[in-house]
């Protein structure tokens, strides 16, 4: 037997210290919950954020070094900075929205700010993976702890429903996930996602075997992002969930989804691309389509949004059928920046009327608004209109981006029924704003001065949404250049995504 050399052992602390933060961070979170009452539970949100802010800053110092870790197992590359930036800002936000509803929902501090933690854990994993068993640790770390999450008003029968029906249906998807990467394995000798891409592109022929792979993976991660057919779970599971851990589900849990699935399909299995790329242009129309017709005949808030997620999932899509390299995965990660900034804000805005009551998750309920508390009617608005596509902001910019670069892509059909689709949305969402500014008899809602965690949070939602569609050629460079590095290659000086 060989001894183990400890000299040749890379520790690679750097790569690791985020993860470390946090994960201390939820520890010390559930060390103190034995001390601290539910009602004060704040508290041990203040120090999940203070983890998050830890985790920030160690994460801006692995920007720009772009190499690997742990013998290829993680990328500290600025792919993954791009991706652990956004997951902690809107973890944050989710943490800052939750610090009065926790308490005036009854969720227990401690429990729930840990699993809001760990499941944060879990996605930096994801977006840092370097070999699909890490992908795999890192979605069921964060799953598991959404599962639960999901089911935390222990009393509500709908927020039962939800973590059962989640639970069912991705432990489902994960085994489809998990027979696909032990296919890949197979096909190639190899789980390192550098290694599979230089045995797929020394083949002149597809193995078969390769392509069942190819296609559980595309089942496994059309679960998470909510692709359709695979979107059944969705508008229960947001519906059930608490209102903070919807915004979670629909941003965070669906950015690091798309960390995983983008860096395995455009830098493993970019050689198939031709393979995978008319699947892709399916799903993204089945999404759109879909998410969005079904859409109009929602009364509940929380599962528009579902089924508007869904539709959205189908945009970025779009972006990822292109499969043109750089450009296409640029105006990917730029869609979903775009979309993170402007679900937070639409989403605290619905917390701000859900104070952990079933009827107040109506689309009636926002009858009124403007009237009553115009600031929250207007960050509401600005966010509706960025989903639609409307300039100048943020999703407008989104919008151009993605389909420019699936025009370029030649998939001018696919563009056509994209902004087919954004004409229909615009339907569902102006009939919010026409609620909130030409309708009375909505629902009450609590003076924002008493939460200003939420008002913080809502208030960089719609700053984001606003700065991200009036100046987004800084965000657009960084999400290229951030792209780029996943390919390993040299970051661009200016950028450009004009057709």
């Amino acid at each position: 037997m060989t001894p183990l050399n400890l000299t040749t052992i890379d520790f690679s602390w750097l790569a690791i210290l985020p993860l470390i933060a946090l994960s201390v961070g939820a520890i010390v979170v559930m060390l103190a919950g034995t001390r601290v009452d539910d009602e004060d539970s704040a508290a041990l949100g203040f120090i999940v954020l203070v983890a998050l802010l830890a985790a920030f800053l160690l994460t801006m110092f692995e920007l720009g070094q772009n190499t690997a870790a742990f013998r290829g197992s993680l990328a500290v590359d600025d792919y993954a900075v791009f991706f652990e930036v956004i997951i902690i800002i809107a973890t944050a936000l989710t943490v800052a929205m939750s610090l009065e509803y926790a308490a005036d929902a009854g969720l227990a501090g401690a429990e729930y700010y840990a699993l809001v933690a760990f499941a944060a854990l879990g996605m930096l994993l994801m977006a840092a993976a370097g070999d699909l068993i890490i992908i795999f640790l890192g979605l069921e770390t964060m799953s598991i702890a959404v599962y639960a999450l999901a089911g935390f008003i222990r009393r509500d029968a709908k927020s039962n429903e939800a973590a059962i029906k989640y639970f069912l249906l991705g432990a489902f998807s994960t085994g489809f996930l998990l027979y696909g990467i032990a296919l890949l394995y197979g096909a190639t000798g190899s789980v390192r996602l550098t290694a599979i891409h230089a045995s797929i592109a020394a083949r002149t022929a597809v193995n078969p075997l390769l392509l069942l792979g190819l296609g559980m993976l595309l089942i496994g991660f059309g679960f998470k992002v909510a692709a359709v057919p695979f979107h059944m779970w969705t508008p229960d599971a947001y519906e059930g969930a608490p209102t903070p851990i919807t915004a979670f589900m629909a941003v965070a849990v669906k950015l690091a989804a798309f960390a995983g699935f983008l860096r395995i399909f455009f830098t493993s299995l970019d050689p198939l691309a031709t393979e995978w790329s008319p699947v892709l242009w399916a799903l993204a129309v089945l999404s759109m389509t879909a998410g969005n017709v079904i859409a109009l005949v929602q009364s509940n808030i929380k599962r528009m949004l579902a089924y508007s997620a869904i539709a959205h999932a189908g945009y970025a899509l779009v972006g990822m059928a292109a499969a043109n390299g750089r450009e296409a995965g640029g105006a990917v990660l730029y869609y979903l920046l775009a979309y993170a900034f402007t679900s937070l804000g639409a989403f605290g805005v619905v917390v701000a009327l859900d104070r952990g009551a079933e009827s107040h998750a109506q689309i009636d309920d926002y009858r009124g608004l403007a009237r009553d508390h115009p600031g929250l009617a207007a960050a509401m608005a600005v966010c509706l209109l960025s989903l639609t596509g409307v300039p100048p902001l943020a999703g407008f910019v989104a919008k151009f981006y993605v389909f420019a670069a699936a025009l370029n892509a030649g998939f001018t059909g696919l563009v056509i029924i994209a902004v087919l689709n954004s004409v229909v949305s615009a339907y569902y969402y102006v009939g919010v704003i026409v609620a909130m500014y030409m309708r009375e008899g909505g629902v009450a809602v609590e003076s924002m001065s008493r939460r200003p965690g939420l008002l913080i949070s809502i208030a960089v939602g719609v700053a984001g949404v606003i700065a991200l569609g009036i100046y987004p050629q800084p965000y657009m460079g960084a999400a290229v250049n951030a792209f780029a590095s996943a390919l390993g290659r040299p970051a661009l000086h200016a950028v450009s995504m004009l057709p």
